[in-house]
Formats: structure tokens, C-alpha cells, sequence
């Protein structure tokens, strides 16, 4: 038989009908097409405006620019280095507090919470995940900032005072509130309702036979938490820790309400600070020349600082998915 007799012996409402669908196949498959170019298009186009904007800041400073402490707007002298360490310190803070947190919650809502108990628990996390950064930021201010200085910054300070490292780490100069521990603390709050949530969900999809059968066999509830289900959900945890740093990394509004806006390096956790967004948010709309510019690359190390937590993130989740 052949190739036209085949044809021929197709009805005709047949053929018709796998027409449109082979068309719809084909528009489909350049509209995805499409679709995934366009994300990268973006992500090049951010990073060339990057890159071209911060420039003449990078030329006129070169590899000074990142570890100067100067930020001299009336003589032109701009380096990045406090609004960088910054940066990393409020997101290590937020860190250090917010996954414990996460974490805990999202396993006693797994395990441990009765029915009653359970559901207004997960709507309130899911609505501490819906406020406005500026609203985590007016409440820091206004109500979180004179509560931590009276009732923690002037203790801790009169107690610490004098010691040789925790003295120094700990010790306020001027106890106003406001500072580097308040925005890693103001952080760790904002990243909480997103790493509990994704925990928890990744944590209700593993299936009940595991943790049924580790109780069978006398397990506790801490060593079915430790040996079944951290294991289990191992990756999507370390997606979700690195969801939240990403926030926290690139936080604005919530951060240059409490950080104090400080251009100086302290050693203390206590005193005032900047990050790279805060410093962007409170000096862009007035910078002209080279200030811009030099915000502009600020922008531009915030973006490769993200870039590194990514690859970060990809290297550990593969590790995780080997063993």
C-alpha cells in the first residue's frame, strides 16, 4: 500500500480535526520557546544596565571600591565596603534566628499540633507572609526599636561592658535602638512565614507509612523528626533557607527604617549600620554623576552577591540529592 493510498483511506473528519491539533502543538511549543528566551533576555538586560551603570564608579575606584570605607559625596569618594558587610551580617542574623523558628513551627504543625489548633496557627504564618515590607518597617520603628533598646540594649550593655570579645561584639555606645542586630532581627521575622511554609507543605507530602512505621518500631517523635523526615525533605528545606536569604539580601524598605543609616564599619552588633539597598533607597533619588554611579554599582555587587547564594544553593541541593 502506499503512502497516498493511506492518505486516501483516511475519512476526511479525521484529517481535519489533526490539523488544528498539530497547529495548536507547534504554537504552543514557540510560545514556551519564547516564554523561557524572554527570562533570559530580562535577566541579561538587568545585568548589562548593571554593569554599564555602575562602570565609571568601578573605573574611577577599581578594586578599591569594594574594601573602602570612605563615602564622601561633596569630594566624590565612594567605597562599598560598610554597606556590603552590612548586608551579609543582618542576613547571617536573620539567618541565625529565623530557620530554628521556621523550622519549629513548621514540625510542630506536622506533628505535634492538635486539629483545633492547627489551621488559625497556618493562617496566621501564611498572613505574616502577606504584610508589606514597609509595615514590618513602620512597626520595627516605631514599636519593636524603643522595646529592644530599653528592655535589651541597656541591660545587655551595662552587663557586657568591659568583657573582651563579648563586650565589644555586644556593647552599645549609644543604645538608641536602632542598628545592625535590629535589622537581622526585623529580617528574621520577614523570612519566617516563607521558610515555615514551604517546610511545612514539603513536610505533609512525605508519605505517613514512613513516619507510621518509624513509631512502630519505638522511634520518638524527635528521632522520626531527626532520621525520617529532615532526611526526606532535605531538599526543598535548603530551597526554602534560600528563599528566605534571598529576601533577606535584597530587603529595602523594612531594613532602612531600624538599620540607623550609620556609613561606619563598628564591631558591635548593636550599633548603627547600612546595607547596600538602604543605602541605595535613602541616597538614589538625590545622586547625581558619580554617586550615582556608585550606587548604581552598589546594585550591581547586591546582584553577584545573590548570584553566588544561587550557585550556592544548587551546589547543596545536589549534594543533598547524592547521598
Amino acid at each position: 500500500m502506499t503512502a497516498a493510498t493511506d492518505l486516501a483511506s483516511v475519512p476526511p473528519a479525521r484529517r481535519i480535526r489533526k490539523t488544528p491539533k498539530a497547529t495548536f502543538d507547534v504554537v504552543f511549543r514557540n510560545a514556551s520557546l519564547v516564554s523561557a528566551l524572554l527570562v533570559l533576555a530580562l535577566l541579561a538586560g538587568i545585568m548589562a544596565s548593571m554593569v554599564i551603570g555602575g562602570w565609571p564608579a568601578f573605573r574611577e575606584f577599581g578594586p578599591g571600591f569594594l574594601t573602602s570605607s570612605s563615602w564622601d559625596t561633596m569630594n566624590d569618594q565612594y567605597g562599598a565596603w560598610p554597606a556590603i558587610a552590612g548586608t551579609l551580617v543582618t542576613a547571617l542574623i536573620a539567618l541565625v534566628v529565623g530557620v530554628p523558628l521556621s523550622l519549629g513551627i513548621a514540625v510542630f504543625l506536622t506533628q505535634l499540633a492538635p486539629a483545633w489548633f492547627k489551621r488559625p496557627v497556618s493562617t496566621a504564618v501564611e498572613l505574616l507572609a502577606a504584610v508589606p515590607s514597609i509595615i514590618y518597617g513602620m512597626w520595627g520603628l516605631f514599636v519593636f526599636v524603643p522595646l529592644f533598646a530599653a528592655y535589651v540594649q541597656v541591660p545587655l550593655s551595662n552587663i557586657v561592658e568591659g568583657m573582651p570579645i563579648v563586650g565589644t561584639i555586644l556593647y552599645s555606645r549609644s543604645p538608641s535602638g536602632l542598628g545592625i542586630l535590629t535589622a537581622g532581627l526585623i529580617l528574621a521575622f520577614m523570612i519566617i512565614p516563607f521558610i515555615a511554609s514551604i517546610t511545612r507543605d514539603m513536610l505533609d507530602q512525605i508519605p505517613s507509612v514512613l513516619r507510621e512505621s518509624a513509631y512502630g518500631i519505638g522511634a520518638t517523635t524527635w528521632e522520626v523528626v531527626r532520621h525520617v523526615l529532615l532526611p526526606q525533605a532535605g531538599v526543598s528545606i535548603i530551597g526554602a533557607v534560600m528563599l528566605g536569604l534571598g529576601r533577606a539580601l535584597g530587603e529595602t524598605m523594612a531594613v532602612t527604617f531600624v538599620v540607623g543609616n550609620a556609613n561606619r564599619l563598628s564591631a558591635s552588633i548593636m550599633d548603627p549600620g547600612s546595607t547596600i539597598a538602604s543605602r541605595i533607597a535613602n541616597e538614589f533619588n538625590e545622586a547625581l554623576g558619580l554617586q550615582l554611579n556608585a550606587l548604581i554599582a552598589l546594585g550591581c555587587i547586591l546582584f553577584f552577591v545573590t548570584f553566588l547564594v544561587l550557585v550556592a544553593a544548587r551546589i547543596l541541593v545536589s549534594r543533598v540529592k547524592s547521598y
